[in-house]
């Protein structure tokens, strides 16, 4: 063990002679692994930083959510110019699902609409969601409340003038003044607010909630009537829990398409989305990306594996004189074989080094500027070092082997 240790000593004084003698050739040479394992981890942190900001975002929800209306969330089967003529979900749906679908624990009905603006005697706010909906949302949805609370059931069905509204909206318009019980214009119309959502950040799902509002959506039917451009309807229904996800996706499907007249054998004329294949959907371009970026990284990684392997024929010929008297001393080939293996190795792990490095300043400067966090984990760290060290031991394999089987007579007469 002793002289494992020596040889990896040896080792790694000669990878640091080998940068401080010939600053520029190595420096070139280590240039293909540095980019190549700052490509790979630049890649994989960046989607595992997304990828855990979509499961933040989708974490206070059921995965067995259903989202029923006119189009789909992910590709399917159904040509543009028919899915662009299947009718929207109704207020009449929603009321005939909440009635008749079995084990339902939660159903809400609500609108996509534009954005517009909101004020507060002389302050506005700008480009803010509006999102009509009815009372179950709160249950379904994440949504927070921070001060007050949601609209109940009385005003949701009445399209009462209330509005709950995001933590940049109250301070966009009230500035540090407590916001319930205010009355703030939208639509022309006065809302009174009930309640304040808590900071959530930014979404990668639409609009973060701090810059949206929910108002009752019966209050919007009221002003706008049923059949108005402005507006997508969509409806959310969760399941009650422990029950199976296929037999109720099938009763919904069932008795919507008997209320619509779909008759056997036509397609549905509505789409069923459902989280867990929203997040199946996510992680297969997840999972493309990792690859994408595995190939692309990979040209990077070939060019310094010849890197590596030029540095250390060039270093097997410099120190050809030193190879024939460590044999002459003693020294068996094994011993060779290593310490030029520990050699290549160490100096792509010094290219690897430098390409996480990289990534690291990266993810610190991206962090700060876009406000989205960046994580360079330990996983990936561990996964870049390793890369490293098996480029390092397959570009070094040859030189050390040829270094090896030096015979130590000839390999001294060269060297003088």
């Amino acid at each position: 063990m002793l002289l494992y240790f020596r040889l990896l000593k040896e080792s790694l004084t000669f990878a640091l002679n080998a940068l401080r003698n010939n600053k520029l050739r190595t420096l070139l040479s280590l240039l293909g692994v540095t980019i190549g394992i700052f490509s790979i981890i630049a890649v994989l942190a960046a989607v595992d930083s997304m990828d855990r900001k979509i499961k933040d975002n989708l974490s206070g929800m059921d995965m067995n959510t259903i989202y029923l209306f006119r189009y789909s969330f992910g590709p399917n089967d159904v040509p543009r110019w028919k899915r662009e003529q299947f009718p929207d979900v109704t207020y009449d749906e929603y009321e005939f699902l909440k009635r008749n679908v079995k084990n339902l624990d939660k159903i809400t009905f609500s609108l996509f609409t534009k954005r517009e603006n909101l004020k507060y005697e002389s302050n506005t706010v700008s480009s803010i969601s509006i999102n009509p909906t009815t009372d179950e949302l709160v249950d379904i949805d994440p949504i927070k409340i921070e001060k007050g609370r949601f609209f109940n059931e009385s005003e949701s069905n009445s399209g009462s003038g209330v509005i709950v509204i995001g933590s940049e909206v109250a301070t966009g318009l009230f500035g540090e003044t407590d916001a319930i019980g205010k009355q703030i214009r939208l639509y022309g119309q006065k809302f009174t607010v009930i309640g304040v959502l808590k900071k959530q950040g930014d979404s990668m799902f639409g609009p973060s909630a701090d810059v949206s509002v929910y108002i009752p959506v019966n209050f919007v039917r009221r002003m706008y009537g049923d059949n108005n451009n402005m507006f997508t309807p969509i409806i959310n229904i969760k399941p009650q829990k422990g029950v199976d996800t296929d037999e109720f996706n099938a009763e919904v499907t069932y008795k919507l398409r008997n209320y619509r007249g779909v008759k056997p054998g036509e397609i549905n004329n509505f789409f069923l989305n459902v989280l867990t294949g929203f997040t199946d959907f996510i992680d297969n371009i997840i999972g493309q990306m990792n690859m994408i970026g595995w190939i692309i990284s990979g040209f990077s990684l070939l060019v310094g594996g010849f890197g590596i392997a030029n540095i250390m024929f060039v270093s097997v010929k410099e120190r050809t004189n030193l190879i024939g008297i460590q044999k002459a001393l003693g020294a068996k080939n094994r011993f060779i074989l290593f310490q030029f293996l520990f050699e290549a190795v160490i100096l792509s792990v010094i290219g690897g080094i430098v390409g996480m490095l990289l990534v690291w300043l990266c993810a610190l400067g991206l962090s700060a500027a876009l406000d989205f966090e960046f994580i360079l984990s330990v996983q990936n760290i561990i996964l870049g070092a390793g890369v490293s060290a098996f480029i390092g031991l397959i570009s070094g394999i040859i030189p050390a082997i040829s270094a090896s089987k030096l015979d130590p007579v000839e390999a001294i007469r060269t060297g003088m």
